[in-house]
């Protein structure tokens, strides 16, 4: 049998011969710790998560893990199909504002959640500056009045017309509790049958000079369009009031305003059995981090038309790009959990 001479990493070149040198699976572990490992991702129907989702795909698959295409699911059953181990992760996971659904699909037991991907969310109601201005509206406790609800009336029925959140959508259950609690059911309708087209509507009639009644967040491309503080202002609400085992919490900020929803911040969230099988994408998970300017910026590309998923792709290159040092780091840290 013909023998031959063992190899030593400095006799050629040091990435092919450390290769040979080392084991499989310590190639694997370091260079590609997800490799055979298959990934099932999950977003809501909002398209503006495509970007942050986009961007942890990317990720896993620099990492080696085979990545599915997006499935879309309402966050409520995307964290019982993450439970049951149906899907994988999902990136826009808001705490504390989908604690019920958190709960609902096993906690801490079923999930993890470690780490902070967005941080400083803000949420809550909206109306055009120069109505606020005109009649003193600085409270959503004021459309309890008739008269006041009539100003935003668009359909003609006598009630304040809010567009506000999807069914399925964590923000639907707050927005229909403070109806009851702040006594507007008979004089504001909820309106939730698609947020993106509503608020389409929304935007034009302020362009025509017509009063808007909204809820938003942020970031998201409606504050690009509708910028808080300049065309619409954020309105107070007469009392922190919220569902659930959240009825007691203080929703007011650090400057004493209540816009009626806690700051929030976004995490990645996923299954916790494939978390601890899978320490690198754990640690990925944990280590990602985007800022609410970034998406916000990308948020204003979809809405100026760049918005199918291969222009939002090509979004995610270019903050990669911009990004690479921040990027590396993640998958850094991300490969060294594994081989711990």
């Amino acid at each position: 049998m013909m023998s031959f001479p063992a190899l030593r990493c400095g006799a050629i070149p040091a990435f092919l011969a450390c290769s040979l040198a080392l084991p499989v699976d310590a190639v694997v572990a370091a260079d590609g710790p997800g490799t055979g490992v298959e990934v099932q991702p999950l977003k809501s129907s909002i398209a503006e998560e495509n970007f942050q989702t986009l961007l942890v795909m990317q990720a896993l698959e620099d990492l080696g893990y085979t990545v599915k295409g997006i499935k879309e699911m309402d966050y409520a059953a995307g964290l019982v199909a993450l439970a049951k181990g149906d899907a994988t992760f999902m990136a826009a996971h808001w705490d504390p504002l989908h604690i019920d659904f958190f709960d609902a699909a096993g906690g801490d037991e079923t999930l993890s959640r470690e780490g902070v991907y967005i941080n400083a969310v803000l949420q809550g109601y909206l109306i055009d500056k120069e109505t606020a201005k005109a009649h003193e509206i600085t409270n959503i406790g004021q459309l309890k009045d008739p008269e006041v609800a009539k100003l935003f009336d668009a359909d003609g029925n006598g009630k304040a017309d809010l567009v506000g959140c999807d069914p399925g959508w964590g923000c639907a259950n707050v927005i229909e509790y403070h109806l009851d609690a702040y006594g507007l059911r008979d004089t504001v309708e909820h309106h939730q049958d698609g947020y993106s087209a509503l608020m389409v509507d929304t935007i034009a009639r302020y362009q025509q000079g017509e009063p808007v009644l909204y809820y938003s967040w942020t970031p998201h491309w409606v504050s690009g369009a509708l910028v808080p503080g300049q065309d619409v202002t954020w309105l107070q609400v007469p009392f922190s009031a919220l569902p659930g085992e959240r009825e007691a919490v203080d929703t007011a900020l650090a400057d004493g305003s209540n816009y009626g929803f806690p700051a929030n911040v976004q995490r990645i969230i996923a299954n916790k059995e494939w978390t601890q099988a899978n320490p690198a994408a754990a640690r990925l998970f944990e280590v990602m981090q985007l800022s609410s300017n970034d998406i916000s910026a990308q948020n204003l590309q979809m809405r100026d038309g760049e918005a199918d998923e291969e222009a939002v792709k090509g979004q995610v290159q270019a903050w990669i790009e911009t990004h690479q040092y921040a990027y590396q780091r993640w998958l850094d840290q991300a490969r060294a959990a594994a081989s711990q």
